[in-house]
């Protein structure tokens, strides 16, 4: 069992990091009116998408005990510019130093997630449920697995205005690993990842499964497949971040994944 320390820590955070720089470089092409925007500080990246956006904070930032009062200055900055609170991720790996900084300066939790990991040897792909079929999924129809993920998740139909067209970008973005489960045909489920090579880390993100197909172990075999083209790519380990107690943490604890430490989302609200 690896011990997790501030170097693997870090590498772990780059999956939630690199997964929203992406998102944001591809969101600055297709909706330039938002004025997403990526800056790299500290060995980390500040990272906004628009205002209300799920995605969108500073990630990996200072494990190396290199910020200092200005750079956290620079960053508030950052996002005052864009009308947005300051976000940023911190976790128990995180430089001492940093959380120091930050004590001071009326920052709130806003989120508390659990990261969790497993190696990535000995990774089977395994056989598709019953009845199900895995394929691969195509860039082209991130909408349809947007809409996978909403329904999933607002089953009564009451998500935010535009959320899915917020979160269909996240199946776009350069290097996704992409699978869809279908049943007679129908994409019922779907899950994406991303390879981070100078990490060797796996992130897996993007997963829903539409209720009524739910207990039939779609999502299991969704995380199969994409370890599994992780694991021939070179990745050392595979990465979830997920609020405790979730369907999500279940499904991957069932697959060998553990949990590394859970992180905070800090936020401090604009104030005139």
């Amino acid at each position: 069992m690896d011990f997790v320390d501030q170097s693997l820590a870090r590498r772990l955070e780059s999956a939630e990091e690199m997964p929203q720089v992406h998102y944001a470089k591809l969101y600055q092409k297709l909706c330039p009116e938002i004025g997403a925007a990526v800056e790299p500080i500290c060995g980390g990246h500040m990272i906004f998408a628009g205002v209300g956006s799920p995605i969108g904070r500073t990630t990996g930032m200072g494990f190396d005990g290199s910020a200092t009062a200005t750079d956290l200055d620079r960053m508030e900055e950052f996002y005052r510019a864009h009308k947005a609170p300051s976000q940023i991720d911190v976790c128990p790996l995180t430089d001492p130093s940093l959380l120091e900084l930050l004590k001071p300066r009326r920052y709130e939790m806003g989120e508390l997630n659990n990261v969790l990991f497993r190696k990535l040897d000995g990774v089977d792909a395994g056989m598709a449920p019953a009845g199900a079929t895995i394929r691969q999924g195509q860039a082209q129809r991130a909408e349809e697995f947007a809409d996978i993920v909403v329904r999933s998740f607002f089953p009564d139909g009451d998500a935010p205005e535009g959320f899915t067209a917020m979160i269909s970008p996240i199946y776009q973005i350069d290097g996704a690993i992409l699978f869809v489960a279908e049943i007679d045909g129908k994409p019922v489920a779907c899950g994406a990842g991303l390879i981070i090579p100078e990490h060797r880390i796996l992130a897996l993100f993007g997963a829903g499964t539409l209720p009524e197909f739910r207990r039939r172990g779609l999502q299991t075999a969704l995380l199969r497949k994409r370890m599994a083209v992780a694991a021939k790519a070179g990745c050392e380990y595979a990465v979830i971040v997920t609020r405790g107690g979730t369907t999500s943490q279940h499904n991957a604890e069932r697959l060998g994944f553990r949990v590394a430490y859970s992180k905070a989302t800090l936020v401090k609200e604009l104030r005139d």
